[in-house]
């Protein structure tokens, strides 16, 4: 299941990151990318940012599985800037 398993309704009343659901969905056990907001947000992408540091994704419109993983506790209401780079980085490299 790596299709938003979510209905609109849920995503109403759900008292999740505020914004999550703008460009995500979930499937099973892992956040669907929904709508790109960003260079790395590719709609089919799959994986989990994890509250410790840790971050995977896969992304089968590129071919790409990317595995972050870090020490660094989310202290912030956003991502540490390391997971930011880290996958701006991934997709920047990608020749197409």
């Amino acid at each position: 299941m790596t299709t938003d398993q979510i209905t609109p309704e849920q995503k109403a009343v759900s008292s999740f990151f505020p914004g999550f659901w703008d460009s995500h969905g979930w499937g099973f056990g892992v956040s669907i990318v929904t709508r790109r907001d960003d260079l790395a947000a590719t709609p089919g992408r799959y994986g989990w940012d994890g509250g410790y540091g840790t971050s995977w994704y896969v992304d089968p419109s590129e071919e790409l599985i990317g595995i972050l993983m870090t020490q660094r506790l989310w202290d912030a209401s956003g991502a540490p800037v390391v997971l930011l780079d880290f996958w701006t980085s991934a997709y920047g490299a990608i020749d197409d």
